[in-house]
């Protein structure tokens, strides 16, 4: 392989890492974060109790961490070729990559707005603010840096997943890793791979270091 091709190659493998990942966890926060605020709002206590709701959401939620995603890849494949008509390449691995982040950051999300002072929340139920009020005004601005904080973690776990993902075909970093790298005998594409994901994830942390920075004001 010519360094032209390699280059080539990296390139492209990085651009559908990247966007497995900027898909799968628009799609996880859409869906994962309201799951983790009615985990929070829903518990004994909360200010939309519910004890059906939110065990039937913990139920759920915790089914869906304690399924190993390599394991979780595999059950799903009829699902995910109902969705997008294969079980192989980047837009498939999408599917997977979004199912299993949906519960890890619900999770996340439920522990960020657990770091909210009990007391700013009973002082706005004081003031006659509607439970959809607080939860717009204070617990989610409250929380800003712990939800963004829980981001970057899912977003630095996809990254990790969508390596995974390229032991089936998932393309991206991990395929090219596993395929030109493991299964074609050349370490040093291996080390390439290995080299441009822990520079992804230090990009990922490092902006989300300074957003948290930004927002939190305590």
């Amino acid at each position: 392989m010519s360094t032209e091709q390699m280059i080539n190659l990296f390139f492209n493998a990085t651009l559908e890492t990247l966007a497995m990942v900027g898909i799968a966890a628009a799609i996880a926060c859409l869906l994962g974060m309201p799951t983790g605020i009615l985990l929070h709002v829903t518990k004994t206590n909360g200010i939309l109790a519910n004890k059906n709701l939110n065990n039937a959401l913990s139920v759920i939620v915790n089914v869906g961490r304690s399924v190993p995603f390599i394991i979780l890849l595999v059950a799903i494949i009829p699902f995910t070729r109902l969705i997008v008509g294969s079980s192989i390449g980047t837009g498939a691995m999408i599917v997977p990559l979004t199912v299993a982040s949906i519960p890890f950051i619900a999770r996340l999300i439920e522990g960020a707005l657990l770091d909210v002072p009990a007391g700013l929340i009973e002082a706005a139920q004081t003031m006659g603010a509607t439970p959809l009020q607080i939860i717009m005004k204070v617990l989610i601005p409250e929380a800003m840096p712990g939800i963004i904080n829980s981001i970057t973690i899912t977003l630095v776990t996809l990254v990790n997943y969508s390596a995974m993902a390229g032991t089936v075909g998932g393309g991206g970093l991990g395929d090219v890793g596993i395929q030109h790298g493991y299964i074609g005998f050349n370490p040093t594409i291996i080390l390439i791979t290995v080299i441009l994901l822990v520079i992804i994830v230090q990009i990922i942390q490092s902006v989300g270091e300074r957003l948290i920075s930004k927002v939190d004001h305590r």
